[in-house]
């Protein structure tokens, strides 16, 4: 079965007879179950299940099949973001042991969003069915596309995540086969972007873009649609007429600049380029390497900066860390979202002056969220607009509490260890390997992050009302006195640093009612522009650095890898409180 096809569109439809899906950027694949197992189908027919067997290999329950499903092969950085980079790295395999160390690595999903058991059926009907049909299989590697009823919450979520595009589908549409109509619309979500114009090749009519890395120029990529037939011939004769002819190519000196959709741009590659306008009002000069991150950024139209050269860090421009605030914001929000944000403000870099802010500001704007409590506005930062003007602002730490906003319960469970300085750094690495065991025996889901300076935590999420405050705090005194009875010379839990010498101090009074801790992937003020930053608990071992983790490393760690975080969320439903109230004896 070839897949029913999208139509491309410059805006989307509104209406109640459309329904809306984050458009992922993978491989369009039809998934065949039957006894026999899964087949995994490229639009073109082509048999991609060796290369996927994290998805292949699952074994449905017999009451579910037989059954078909329409979606996409993705390899995720977020709930809607795919990374099709890795994805391409991985189609390309071919030798099975690489296949299955990847697939272990950065495992791929399907992302279903049609059943095809009854084609001729509306679409509301075959969601419907599509839900159930997940349910019985109830696999994390097969899951459901989130539907929007609202155009405006599907533009917000594919603006925060940095998604391809958004697909908009009439409800009552049938499955055409290989089919292309109105009925199924996709929008592009364009990362725009500036370049000077370098050649044009006559043979394959492709024109190059560049741009400045320093002094030095650089490749930006090729294009060649999106021109209309007026300004393909302008064009043409503008590099003939100032060009230098070289074999097939006519080259310009940097001058005139343009505008290009993509997708991506990277190493001198566009993804799916466009020629957008011509831009007269560039100079070469002014389409630097700097302008080229913060328009693949995509910032909110409604968001303003400024004084973007400064130094908030040695080295690092304000500029820099609005660029790892806007991609950060995805993995960064749903931790401080729902909860009183206490920041640390410096406003003209860590060596000047700063301060601590809870409440919100006179001059906040309206998008800006308070919780009135006690008569006090607290901060409530729960959008991508209301976190960049709060970066915009300084606010370089991020700290948060372990209960929502009107919560007397923690949703959380957190145990900071402590070492005397970096130097001893290695402690923390001994005393988070010494409790993992412990958390693992009693079924306890768990994640560990640097602390950005010189520690470590582990975080057990759980759900708001499992346990309260007394008990949590019991609990983390109970797992702080084993570590110090394994090891006395090593840790201890001793509150005044003059009795601590050089033992590392596991935290436990800290996690209480009104106490905060660093988010996950919070920058902090030090010297490196360190991150706050999630591990997964087989690099906690000798030689980790906290040092490493820093503002330009961490979205690149986090392309590479992934986010050990990723299942912070599923992990709240399904951790034994039953057994961890053990430690309450």
């Amino acid at each position: 079965m070839r897949p029913m096809l999208l139509t491309p569109t410059s805006d989307l439809p509104s209406g109640n007879e459309w329904l809306y899906e984050i458009k992922y950027d993978g491989f369009r694949a039809i998934m065949e179950a039957s006894e026999e197992g899964i087949k995994l189908w490229s639009r073109n027919g082509k048999d991609l299940s060796a290369r996927f067997p994290e998805i292949a290999e699952i074994r449905p329950p017999k009451e579910s099949l037989p059954f078909t499903l329409d979606g996409e092969i993705v390899i995720l950085k977020t709930p809607y973001q795919a990374d099709f980079e890795a994805l391409q790295i991985r189609g390309r395999m071919r030798k099975r042991e690489k296949i299955m160390a990847a697939s272990k690595e950065r495992p791929a999903s399907f992302i279903a969003f049609d059943s095809l058991d009854n084609p001729s059926l509306p679409l509301t009907k075959r969601k419907e069915r599509l839900k159930k049909q997940l349910n019985k299989i109830n696999h994390t590697h097969i899951q459901a596309v989130e539907v929007f009823e609202k155009k405006d919450k599907a533009e917000a979520v594919a603006e925060l995540h940095l998604a391809e595009g958004i697909v908009a589908k009439m409800k009552k549409s049938p499955y055409r086969s290989g089919e292309r109509g109105q009925q199924w619309l996709k929008w592009k979500q364009w990362r725009t972007i500036s370049g000077f114009l370098q050649t044009f090749n006559s043979s394959n009519g492709y024109y190059e873009a560049g741009y400045l890395d320093g002094q030095d120029p650089r490749p930006l990529g090729k294009f060649k649609h999106g021109l209309s037939e007026e300004e393909s011939e302008t064009l043409r004769a503008f590099f003939k007429e100032h060009g230098t002819k070289k074999k097939d190519s006519w080259h310009l000196e940097a001058g005139t600049c343009v505008d290009i959709h993509c997708l991506s741009a990277e190493q001198g590659e566009l993804r799916e380029p466009m020629f957008h306008q011509f831009r007269f009002d560039l100079t070469p000069e002014e389409c630097t390497g700097e302008k080229l991150q913060w328009d693949l950024s995509l910032f909110p139209e409604a968001f303003e900066s400024s004084h973007i050269d400064k130094f908030l860090w040695p080295g690092v421009t304000k500029q820099e860390f609005l660029i790892y605030i806007r991609h950060m914001a995805p993995y960064l929000l749903p931790f401080i979202q729902e909860k009183k944000l206490t920041l640390i403000r410096y406003p003209d870099g860590i060596h000047e002056e700063s301060f601590y802010q809870k409440h919100s500001p006179d001059h906040a704007p309206d998008f800006l969220k308070m919780w009135m409590e006690d008569g006090n506005p607290y901060i409530i930062c729960d959008h991508l607009l209301s976190l960049l003007w709060l970066a915009n602002q300084g606010a370089l730490e991020y700290h948060v509490p372990f209960e929502k906003a009107g919560g007397e319960k923690p949703d959380e469970i957190v145990l900071d260890l402590d070492p005397m300085d970096k130097e001893h750094f290695k402690k923390a690495i001994t005393a988070a390997q010494l409790l993992k065991p412990m958390l693992d025996e009693l079924d306890v889901i768990s994640f560990i992050k640097t602390s950005g300076n010189k520690g470590m935590q582990i975080h057990i999420p759980i759900q708001e009302g499992d346990l309260n405050y007394e008990e949590t705090r019991k609990i983390t005194e109970t797992l702080a006195t084993l570590l110090v009875n394994e090891e006395p010379e090593l840790f201890t839990t001793e509150r005044l640093k003059k009795n601590r010498g050089d033992r590392l101090y596991i935290d436990y009074v800290q996690h209480a009612e009104g106490k905060t801790i660093i988010a996950p992937y919070s920058p902090r003020a030090t010297e490196k522009a360190t991150i706050a930053t999630p591990l997964f608990w087989e690099e906690v071992v000798e030689g980790l650095d906290p040092a490493s983790f820093t503002i330009h490393s961490v979205p690149i760690r986090l392309k590479e890898n992934g986010c050990p975080f990723s299942r912070y969320e599923e992990a709240r439903a399904h951790q034994p409180i039953r057994r961890l109230k053990r430690l309450l004896e």
